[in-house]
């Protein structure tokens, strides 16, 4: 074979791995190479891009988001499911708002289609367990708390005009974060709640007060989470148990 670039696809086991490479040095792209660059990337954009011109500095910051798209991508098996689509749309969204947040209220409308993506894929793989569904009362608590100091804010600030916006914003991340710890799975239960962290931190230093640092804590727990969501893309639902055909009656069993 000529050298040059080559893809070679692996379709024998669970997963797609997607391999890349010039003659025989080849680069698994679902293992270390591809989350080393994500990390390179990230640690980049958040500790050396300056925040001017800002064109340079958005397209820093959604070049993590991209390697994480593709990311999830390679890592979806050869057997796609919706929700497997429906976690790519997320982080597609998500995307879209990482570069639209400078204009608040459009970055936030981008990324709640975002998590409602997530919320669908991962009530998709529910299991349902009592710890798992109590885990909603002190996700609810804490959004009470978070939503009655950023309103109390917005209200001091005359931003009357955020609070429907807002509130409905923490109403589906809990939702969301929440749809994640029903799953049992480690990975998608990590990735939202550093997602809610990355999200609180950015709202408390946006409106409540100012958070040392702010910039590289939400932005490290922000590329963690979707990192981690991508990451679940794999093995989400592996686990979960076919939809039981009709009973077979004793005598009709006995005779195959």
């Amino acid at each position: 074979m000529p050298k040059g670039a080559m893809i070679v696809g692996d379709w024998g086991k669970p997963g797609k791995r997607v391999i890349v490479g010039k003659g025989d040095k080849r680069v698994d792209l679902s293992g270390k190479r591809l989350p080393a660059l994500i990390l390179s990337m990230s640690i980049l954009y958040i500790f050396a891009i300056p925040s001017e011109p800002l064109a340079v500095k958005l397209l820093f910051k959604l070049i993590p988001m991209w390697l994480i798209i593709g990311y999830a991508h390679v890592r979806m098996p050869a057997v796609k499911e919706r929700h497997h689509w429906l976690l790519i749309a997320g982080l597609f969204f998500c995307m879209l708002g990482d570069g639209l947040l400078h204009w608040f209220v459009v970055g936030l409308t981008a990324f709640l289609i975002g998590h409602l993506f997530y919320l669908s894929g991962f009530l998709r793989n529910r299991r349902l367990s009592t710890l798992r569904c109590l885990s909603l009362v002190p996700l609810a608590l804490y959004g009470i708390f978070m939503g009655w100091k950023i309103v109390h804010a917005l209200i001091q600030d005359q931003n009357e005009s955020l609070i429907v916006p807002v509130l409905f914003y923490i109403a589906v991340i809990t939702l969301m974060t929440w749809s994640a710890i029903l799953t049992g799975h480690k990975r998608a239960i990590a990735g939202s709640l550093l997602f809610t962290v990355s999200d609180s931190i950015l709202s408390w230093n946006l409106f409540v007060s100012d958070i040392g640092h702010s910039n590289m804590l939400i932005m490290t727990t922000y590329y963690a989470a979707q990192f981690c969501i991508a990451g679940s893309i794999r093995t989400l639902g592996a686990n979960r148990q076919p939809p039981a055909g009709p009973a077979i009656p004793t005598a009709r069993r006995a005779s195959y």
